[in-house]
């Protein structure tokens, strides 16, 4: 049940980002800030993805440590 609400709520959220890039596309060119502030954001998430992903010491600290 959680899992299908996740992919549920996965397709929404593709869904609407399309929604979003095609209406920059549309907007040209003043669709192009708004790109290039997502392009932005998504490269940062993705470093701070990759960093996450690397870092053995916050694997530590979340498997050993009590809460």
């Amino acid at each position: 049940m959680e899992k299908t609400g996740y992919v549920l709520l996965g397709i929404i959220a593709v869904m609407w980002f399309l929604a979003i890039f095609t209406g920059l596309i549309v907007a040209m060119p003043y669709g192009l800030v708004g790109l290039i502030v997502i392009v932005g954001f998504g490269l940062l998430f993705i470093k701070v993805l990759k960093e996450r992903l690397a870092s053995q010491e916050d694997d530590y600290y979340s498997k050993n440590i009590e809460k």
